[in-house]
């Protein structure tokens, strides 16, 4: 696993050390579309991008959908960047799959265009992707649980916080993920539910919010109210699930694990509510963006992903106080410094 977070590492070194030629880059302009501008992810995102786009001197506009899922806001906000005569489009797709048409003629433009955190569908329909190995993080929480729960391990009694079932990308890695590192056999990993082992108590969606996390946690207790182990497809919906065990006394007894790495995650770590969780780095994931369009613009240089990988891995951290033997973490200290939101 040290392995895998060093070689994450390098690899920003090395893309960082590769676009340093790129220096300033005047009369070059370049877009930003995030699925939101409210969520601290894309907020710290779009303050990557524009710190690196004024450091080199690229023109930088942003655009955002209306609320989580807005499709059609993203598709005009192609259209007004090709227009424009922008020289490439970093975006995180609401809907992977309906807007590769839309990157396609982007492309014939002439732009480059990167997928962040999230990948299109097919994720070769972009130039590039900067993302955090969903897969990865969801090992080191797995792994994390398992390593806590020692010999327990093996008796134990897991739910699982989904996001939806109509978002699979990032939802399925870091679910079957988890399951990898606790020891699970996901069968088939592209694929949610169809596990057979006997200490998977089922799983819910949470639409990645509180709310949902809470809902989700009390349709598991009545599946079984001993289960003692939650995985969540991020820090808001783990709060919900704290909450739920917490309104019925069993919040002392559940492991819960995440995967964000938000400042308010991170909080949550700290308090208690959280165990571990995997932290990852969109203000990176942005900011090499820019850099990347900037050297595009002056050789024509296209980005490469991290050796071994189908996408650029901007890195991941566990982020827990009770470390475990054999699982690499850095502390909440460290992790509150690297955090956003």
């Amino acid at each position: 696993m040290k392995t895998s977070l060093i070689a994450a590492t390098m690899g920003v070194l090395a893309l960082g050390v590769a676009f340093t030629g790129a220096a300033r880059a005047e009369g070059v302009s370049a877009c930003l579309i995030t699925k939101t501008d409210t969520n601290a992810f894309f907020v710290k995102m779009k303050e990557g991008a524009t710190a690196k786009a004024k450091e080199l001197g690229v023109e930088l506009k942003a655009y955002a959908g209306k609320v989580d899922g807005d499709h059609d806001s993203q598709v005009a906000a192609v259209e007004a960047c090709i227009a424009d005569g922008a020289k490439g489009i970093l975006i995180a797709a609401s809907d992977t799959k309906a807007i590769v048409d839309q990157v396609k003629k982007a492309q014939d433009a002439g732009l480059l265009v990167i997928a962040l955190d999230t990948p299109l569908d097919p994720p070769e329909a972009a130039d590039a992707t900067f993302a955090t190995d969903n897969l990865l993080a969801g090992k080191l929480i797995g792994q994390w649980a398992a390593a806590t729960l020692g010999d327990k391990a093996k008796d134990a009694k897991i739910g699982f916080l989904d996001l939806t079932p109509s978002q699979p990308t990032v939802d399925v890695l870091r679910d079957q993920g988890f399951m990898i590192g606790f020891g699970i056999d996901p069968k088939d990993p592209n694929k949610i539910g169809d596990e057979d082992d006997a200490r998977i108590v089922g799983h819910d969606v949470t639409n990645g919010n509180e709310e949902g996390g809470r809902t989700a946690m009390e349709n598991l207790l009545q599946k079984d109210p001993d289960i003692n182990v939650i995985h969540t497809i991020n820090e808001p919906a783990a709060v919900g699930a704290y909450e739920a065990l917490k309104a019925v006394g069993k919040e002392k007894g559940v492991l819960i694990v995440s995967v964000d790495g938000g400042c308010p995650g991170v909080k949550s770590v700290a308090e208690g509510v959280i165990g571990a969780t995997s932290q990852q780095y969109p203000l990176l994931m942005a900011s090499l963006g820019i850099e990347a369009i900037a050297q595009y613009a002056k050789d024509g240089t296209k980005p490469k992903p991290t050796p071994g990988k189908s996408f650029f891995d901007t890195g991941v951290a566990l982020v827990t106080d009770k470390p475990a033997a054999g699982v690499e973490s850095i502390d909440v200290k460290t992790g509150t410094d690297k955090c956003w939101g």
